[in-house]
């Protein structure tokens, strides 16, 4: 029969299932096959909104300008295969997990360092926030009557995440590698089966919208010159959002099976190349048929419902197109595989945040418990908090990806930045002490790529601030310098706590005497039961101390302590205000006047509870002097627990036997004899 404290654990162990050892830290390692879908989910799924976002700010100015497209499409697939060839430098070089955090801190300084780490986090934050909204946005658009419950089901989906991260990485690697294999092979099809129609078959494609006109935008009418440029540069800066996850395979080094580095690097390889595949793929049947998206839907002459349907995605027009129609299994098969692996790309941060959060606290920038491991040997607290925040953003901007997308990708474009100038540096210090001319060539090429992947990636982020900061992006430039100095300010209290710490060099010396002080409000079990613990204790001087409040309580009291003969004398302090705890602390605080080199004990008796509602019912008087006394210098509080009967049963093992005296017996003053020793079934 199981214990109530097993049944407590019971929802926990419902959702993680059962806690994992230590020692089998290497059992949770990842293979290729696992580390793909598990960090590349989320930039093998920006294939979904990529094209959508070129396709929204082009459509601005109605359909003038979406010849720009293909070639925006190009600059981001190049953009995408130079920051991947980046960073499987990164890999190799920085094996340990920290990716472009270590980089940064390495070879720049704690300044760059950190603005790498508040970049990337807040990044992880939008990353989860996007793909989770995207990922309902294909599952609105299968089934139009859930739109109104948009923000519900975002939010369902972020928990569905985390619960499935809390479980371990292996096994969110499992549950998740499916959906992104199915989406890739999905999309590979789609790809192929529309320009087979295309271009080999009399058939065509046709999207839905491919006969609407649209409605440019007031001020959009006519671009030319410098505005032109600028809009381009907009639409070019959207299309970046392809690139949101690359960095979180750096990240993840340390979660894959040995050797490491390779196999981290092979990872790269085959996201890179998938990514780069689909993008083009998509964006080129976007443009053969026809597809037009737009920021406001009734700019589309010809949606007769823009006011209360939500447009169709991209990626849900072309499986229409190529399949034939939205009733056909394709177009469902598509749709579903899509707003899995949109959701599922939030597991990407889900794996990059925890690691970041833990090394950072390693560092002394984030608390502590973010460098804990949970029950299945995952960062359990980071993948809580990271929960939260984008719980918190899916509310607050109506799980709207064209109002979320805004803020996206100026972290990861600002960590990649400052990594691969990062890298450059580090090249140079290794050169200087390469032992070979073997060696020097193959740093010398690696410098040369991390060179283009800077002066790239800087660019970028130059275009991104410039275009986006009007739209949303203000937010993220904000919040950057906020968790900048958070993290600042975490390290210096670190830092004071430990200086604060370091033992003196009179750390050994004894205290001249010990004072022990035991608190009685009446004369009952747990009162005496702390008086023998300190007479135990062999202290110097042992008072017994209680406060009059009540004459009549007090007299009482003085009369039981009288009868049951206990051979401490008993000191009464009067408090004429009816208050306890100060006249304790002046007590003590006079000891401790009378005597600082004296150990003043103090032995508060506490009732142990079984049930939660008896904690309001009991301990406060006992609650409010721990929490006062533990402010004085040289005083320690012993607390001397006394069970109630309503503990029974809590300390049973998980068969419902118990072996011997319950732990509660000596503190209820049972004696051996008094203790049935016969375990029960």
């Amino acid at each position: 029969m199981p214990s109530l404290s097993d049944l407590g654990q019971l929802p926990k162990r419902l959702v993680l299932g059962r806690p994992v050892r230590s020692d089998r830290m290497g059992e949770s390692l990842l293979p290729k096959r696992l580390a793909l879908p598990i960090f590349a989910s989320d930039p093998l799924s920006s294939v979904a909104y990529a094209t959508q976002e070129i396709l929204i700010v082009l459509t601005l100015a109605g359909t003038a300008f979406l010849f720009l497209a293909p070639w925006l499409a190009a600059a981001v697939v190049v953009l995408l295969v130079t920051v991947v060839l980046s960073y499987r430098q990164v890999v190799h070089a920085y094996p340990s997990g920290g990716g472009d955090y270590e980089v940064a801190m390495k070879n720049h300084g704690q300044f760059a360092g950190l603005t790498v780490a508040s970049a990337l986090l807040v990044d992880y934050v939008l990353t989860v926030a996007v793909s989770v909204s995207a990922g309902t946005d294909n599952i609105i658009s299968a089934f139009p009557s859930l739109n109104e419950h948009r923000v519900l089901i975002a939010i369902g989906l972020v928990a569905l995440l985390a619960a499935a991260n809390l479980r371990g990485v292996r096994e969110s690697g499992r549950a998740f590698a499916a959906p992104t294999y199915l989406f890739i092979s999905g999309i590979l099809v789609m790809i192929g089966t529309g320009l087979v129609r295309y271009f080999v078959t009399d058939e065509g494609i046709t999207a839905e919208t491919s006969a609407y006109t649209v409605t440019p935008e007031p001020g959009y009418e006519q671009l030319a010159g410098l505005a032109l440029i600028f809009f381009a540069l907009r639409a070019f800066a959207s299309g970046c959002t392809a690139l949101t996850g690359v960095e979180a395979i750096a990240n993840g080094v340390p979660a894959f099976r040995p050797p490491k580095s390779r196999n981290a690097a092979t990872t790269l390889a085959l996201m890179g190349g998938i990514a780069a595949t689909m993008f083009a793929g998509v964006t080129a049947l976007a443009l053969l048929a026809g597809v037009k998206y737009v920021e406001h839907p009734c700019d589309l002459e010809g949606f007769a419902d823009c006011e209360t349907e939500p447009q169709r995605t991209v990626i849900a027009q072309l499986a229409a197109a190529v399949f034939g129609g939205d009733t056909s299994v394709g177009f469902f098969f598509i749709q579903a595989a899509t707003a899995l692996v949109l959701i599922l790309a939030a597991n990407t941060a889900f794996n990059g945040f925890p690691l970041l959060g833990s090394v950072l606290a390693q560092d002394r920038f984030m608390p502590r418990q973010l460098h804990t491991r949970g029950d299945k040997l995952v960062y359990s607290n980071g993948i809580l908090v990271l929960a939260g925040f984008a719980a918190l953003l899916i509310v607050a901007f109506d799980a709207d990806v064209s109002r979320l997308i805004q803020l996206y990708i100026i972290g990861v474009f600002t960590s990649f930045s400052i990594g691969q100038w990062g890298m450059v540096r580090h090249w140079n210090r290794e050169l200087k002490a390469a032992p070979d001319a073997a060696a020097r060539r193959r740093m010398r090429r690696s410098q040369v790529i991390n060179t283009v992947g800077g002066s790239l990636t800087t660019t970028v982020l130059l275009i991104i601030v410039v275009t986006k900061f009007t739209h949303g992006a203000w937010l993220v430039l904000l919040a950057m310098p906020i968790l900048f100095v958070l993290m600042k300010a975490i390290n210096r209290h670190y830092s004071n706590v430990s200086q604060q710490l370091v033992p003196d060099s009179d750390a050994r010396t004894l205290p001249s005497k010990v004072h022990a002080v035991v608190l009685v409000s009446k004369v009952h079990k747990p009162t005496l039961r702390a008086l023998s613990f300190a007479r135990a204790t062999r202290p110097d001087a042992l008072t017994a101390l209680t406060v009059n409040v009540d004459d009549a309580e007090t007299r009482a009291l003085q009369t039981d302590w009288e009868r049951y003969d206990i051979p401490v004398p008993l000191t009464v302090v009067e408090s004429p205000y009816r208050e306890i705890t100060r006249p304790v602390l002046d007590y003590v605080k006079s000891i401790r006047r009378d005597s600082p080199r004296e150990l003043v004990v103090v032995f508060v008796p506490q009732y142990v509870v079984g049930h939660w509602w008896e904690n309001l019912l009991h301990n406060q008087s006992a609650l409010r002097l721990r929490a006062r006394l533990q402010f004085q210098p040289g005083v320690m509080i012993t607390t001397v627990p006394w069970l109630l009967e309503s503990t029974v049963g809590h300390d049973d093992d998980a068969d419902g036997r118990r072996g011997g005296p319950a732990p509660g017996d000596l503190r209820r003053g049972y004696t051996d004899d008094e203790v049935d020793v016969t375990p029960y079934g």
